[in-house]
């Protein structure tokens, strides 16, 4: 049993793999145009896909959060046939267990993603990059309200430079992902160890 679990376990990475590269190139004009293995890739992945697509809640008018709940899927599905593997079992703490880390996986995600973006942006605004790009336009809008709240937080009334704020953002981002990680990781393993 611990062997066939294994095995789906690997299956499901490597089909994860798949799907982020294929969401990386879906950011290109035609991913068809990039050769036969895009071409690949997309008949193996896009059926999958399409299925998260069909649900407008997953959409707004600017971002499509579809692919990433196709991925937090497998990655359940990934952490369930670990689970299994290692365990031989499943049990109540074990599934409040996986549930919060696959709580955990969305929300690090998100902190990490904002973390890279207002990298990016950083480095760009601080090389004279062109700040009225329609790429930094769109990251300034997606990091605005972010940025409001952590700079409203830490420096109050304050005015502070761009620059301080994404820098302090950046900061503060990365100390939620290393403490949040610390804490679930601990709270993970007292929930395992749970007997029921």
């Amino acid at each position: 049993m611990g062997i066939l679990m294994r095995i789906l376990a690997s299956i499901t990475t490597v089909y994860m793999i798949l799907l982020f590269l294929r969401i990386m190139l879906s950011w290109f004009d035609s991913p068809l145009s990039l050769g036969r293995s895009a071409d690949l890739i997309s008949r193996v992945t896009d059926q999958y896909l399409n299925w998260f697509r069909r649900f407008p809640q997953l959409r707004t008018e600017q971002l499509d959060f579809s692919p990433l709940a196709a991925l937090a899927v497998l990655a359940l599905a990934n952490n369930i046939f670990l689970t299994i593997a290692v365990y031989g079992r499943i049990t109540v703490g074990i599934i409040l267990s996986m549930l919060l880390s696959s709580i955990w996986s969305a929300v690090a995600f998100v902190v990490s993603f904002f973390i890279v973006i207002l990298v990016v942006r950083l480095i760009a605004y601080i090389l004279g990059s062109n700040n009225v790009h329609p790429i930094w336009r769109s990251v300034d809008a997606l990091s605005k309200p972010l940025l409001y709240r952590v700079n409203r937080l830490i420096f109050r009334d304050r005015l502070v430079t761009y620059k301080t704020g994404i820098l302090t953002t950046v900061i503060v981002l990365l100390a939620i992902r290393i403490a949040g990680g610390i804490l679930v990781s601990l709270i993970s393993n007292l929930l395992v160890r749970l007997p029921f």
